[in-house]
């Protein structure tokens, strides 16, 4: 016993050290909860998105203009803000074969760009996430994807189309595994997307892709970081719903809607990292 517990001991000791120096390789960064506002939900329940000056844009039902309710765009995702430019992702009704993206300028000049629907492609429009570099506009389904939609950034990118014309696709974010009801997305660097699900587990997913968008196709690894907390009085489902990353402050935020009646009131849940 004298002779082999030396030995043990030492490959014990290897071993925890090399287990020890792996995880502190792969470890992903850590969100850390820093804070909860709320907000009236018909006026932000959809989304959210950081300015430049730190100042957030929200979006709900009642954020629709009356001009775009009225030509049949009955749903606004969540937004991003990108050079200054707002960008809002909208959808009609059941019977709708094209979607809509509205471009605010700083002045409050509003410019419309719509898609035909492409073969295979849902009517669904959840969220428009503008990539770091102003170029490619990543936008989402509904249900169970395995893909993330990419188009060229209207206003930003010179290849888009002008207003009119349409707005085709660019080349698409394959996904290693399936993903279900993305409400948002938003990058947090050119290679990494942030995510709010409202599948089952009601949690924000991370995509890492292969390269920087270039308007062909790309893939993405999908991971789970962490789950979106449901914290109400009022028992039943939540719905996660956008997601906004502020580079500038590295503040990261998640809205959840808590069940009827409290879903007039929606959680935005901030973190940092």
């Amino acid at each position: 016993m004298r002779r082999t517990r030396r030995p043990l001991l030492t490959f014990a000791a290897a071993l925890g050290a090399l287990t020890l120096g792996v995880g502190t390789a792969t470890a992903a960064p850590t969100w850390t909860e820093s804070g909860t506002a709320y907000v009236n939900s018909l006026t932000g329940s959809q989304g959210l998105a950081s300015r430049a000056d730190g100042s957030l844009v929200y979006r709900g039902l009642a954020s629709i203009p009356l001009d775009l309710r009225i030509a049949g765009w009955s749903h606004v995702g969540d937004p991003d803000v990108a050079g200054g430019y707002t960008f809002d992702a909208y959808q009609g009704g059941d019977a709708a074969t094209r979607k809509m993206y509205a471009v605010t300028a700083p002045d409050g000049k509003r410019t419309t760009y719509e898609h035909a629907l492409d073969q295979g492609e849902l009517l669904n429009n959840s969220f428009a996430s503008v990539s770091p570099d102003g170029q490619w506009l990543v936008s989402g389904e509904w249900g169970t994807m395995n893909r993330l939609q990419v188009f060229p950034t209207p206003v930003l990118n010179a290849s888009a189309p002008a207003p009119g014309a349409n707005l085709p696709q660019a080349g698409q974010i394959g996904l290693d595994r399936p993903v279900e009801n993305i409400q948002g997305c938003d990058f947090t660097d050119a290679t990494h997307l942030l995510c709010s699900s409202d599948g089952a587990a009601k949690e924000v997913l991370e995509v890492a892709l292969d390269r920087p968008l270039d308007g062909k196709p790309v893939t993405g690894r999908v991971t789970s970081v962490f789950a979106v907390p449901q914290r109400s009085v009022c028992s039943g489902t939540f719905e996660t719903e956008g997601i906004d990353y502020d580079a500038a402050r590295g503040t990261l935020r998640v809205e959840i809607v808590p069940p009827s009646p409290c879903l007039v009131t929606t959680a935005v849940i901030s973190y940092k990292r």
